[in-house]
């Protein structure tokens, strides 16, 4: 049931959002995600207005955990095998176009967000769906297909992922211990979000950028051990990406269709999760925050994806539908590194499963607060952090074909509720950039008023 409603979703419906709103995005930003690069690069070491205050950094790291996550490896190893090693070029694709969805987004997160008493922000999709739409249904029904996406598709299909790349291990038995590293996961995962969103933010502040750093060096360790077979390699990725005919001839298990999937599964740009994120950014402009996150998509797909999809067509393994997400990166890194390559992706699955687990839960507490419009009781959380464990749990003995569908399913579901709200909600989010880019013109640290941009009295903070 569910893979037919995945094909139903996929076949065209999401590929068809997000490229659409990619490509109008991108023209009515004039390229954003291009042209300010340099911009976001330098908002995102800005300190936050108050001390104390969650920092665009901070709101880059919890939207990085959830987007760095298994996907990067597991992921991109799939789509190779199964779409072909065009679907490279189609991550990259949907990560270019991608950055005007997510800058608008995350934009659109800061102008409608709300206001804690002591301070502090919060909002995302839900928020201005019913501030600036008025439909706070659309908000209720968006609020839920994130919690299914983040608690129930991403988190069990995280848990599969990390156990599954295990399996080349001599101590591996399927009967014990995929349940075994479920539960070890799911009691590491609940003491942690036992502590909070702050605690969130700390940890995941460290972890991130350490586990990037390191996968991207061993990346580039086998590309200049494997430099000879680059041109061959962007060769064949070039060629299969536009092999129209073999594409349309079987679309839903096409490179393009494959590089779509696993690419919106990396970066989440258009999908409304990362402005839940975005919105707790203490900035002075909302521009500020669509930048940083706008940059943690290229970080995400540009850079981690690339890193994997390089490590394994220079391996000199080729891809095959029996070797399909964690045995080919294992077979890859073992054939140029050894007994190494192995237990480097191993861990680095670990913490990668680790870190989306809790960005992922990060996004669940505010939609829950919004569907209940106050913040939930001490009691109703224990139960709900208690039962997202367990799915922690069940993601790790469920079956490879049922986390991937239900992930693609929840996804697509949060794609084709958000795209058309953004692109209803796009004039704000030009006039706030417009409104940006003349104060910096100006030589002005850009500080934002409602009233500059036509919206006086419409939002909670910018009053």
């Amino acid at each position: 049931m569910i893979s037919k409603v995945s094909n139903f979703l996929y076949t065209p419906w999401v590929p068809l959002f997000l490229v659409v709103a990619g490509v109008v995005l991108t023209v009515c930003t004039r390229f954003v995600q291009l042209r300010m690069v340099r911009e976001s690069i330098r908002v995102v070491r800005e300190k936050p207005q108050t001390e104390g205050a969650v920092s665009s950094f901070g709101a880059l790291m919890i939207s990085t955990a959830s987007r760095v996550g298994t996907g990067n490896i597991v992921g991109v190893a799939q789509a190779i095998c199964l779409g072909g090693v065009g679907a490279v070029f189609w991550m990259w694709f949907i990560a270019v176009f991608g950055g005007a969805s997510a800058f608008v987004e995350s934009t659109l997160a800061q102008i409608y967000k709300r206001k804690n008493p002591d301070g502090s922000s919060y909002g995302g999709p839900s928020y201005y769906m019913e501030s600036a739409l008025g439909q706070r249904w659309l908000g209720v029904l968006f609020a839920v297909f994130v919690i299914l996406t983040y608690a129930v598709g991403y988190n069990a299909l995280a848990s599969y992922n990390m156990q599954s790349t295990f399996a080349g291990f001599s101590f591996y038995d399927p009967s014990v211990t995929p349940a075994v590293m479920g539960a070890v996961l799911a009691v590491l995962f609940l003491i942690c979000v036992m502590g909070g969103g702050k605690r969130l933010s700390k940890v995941t502040g460290v972890m991130v950028p350490v586990m990037g750093v390191l996968y991207i060096l061993v990346a580039l360790v086998i590309v200049l051990l494997n430099i000879g077979r680059v041109p061959a390699m962007f060769g064949a990725i070039f060629a299969n990406a536009f092999d129209f005919k073999a594409i349309f001839g079987g679309f839903s298990g096409s490179c393009l269709m494959y590089g779509i999937k696993r690419g919106l599964y990396s970066n989440e740009a258009g999908m409304g999760s990362a402005p839940n994120a975005a919105a707790s950014a203490d900035v002075s402009h909302p521009v500020k925050q669509g930048l940083v996150q706008m940059l943690s998509v290229f970080l995400d797909t540009l850079l981690i994806c690339t890193a994997t999809a390089f490590m394994c067509l220079l391996s000199g393994v080729a891809p095959t539908e029996e070797l399909a997400g964690a045995p080919y990166v294992q077979a890859a890194l073992q054939n140029v590194l050894g007994g190494f390559g192995p237990v480097f992706i191993a861990v680095s699955m670990t913490l990668f499963a680790f870190t989306t687990l809790i960005g992922n839960y990060y996004y669940c507490e505010g939609c829950l607060r919004f569907m209940m419009k106050r913040q939930p009781g001490k009691t109703f959380m224990t139960g709900f952090r208690v039962a997202a464990s367990a799915i922690v749990f069940v993601g790790a003995v469920a079956s490879m074909s049922l986390v991937w569908n239900l992930a693609d399913v929840t996804q697509g579901l949060m794609v084709v509720t958000n795209i058309p709200v953004i692109l209803l909600l796009v004039k704000p989010a030009i006039a706030a950039l417009k409104d940006y880019q003349r104060q910096r013109q100006a030589g002005e640290n850009p500080v934002f008023r409602a009233a500059d941009i036509g919206l006086e009295g419409k939002t909670e903070c910018w009053n």
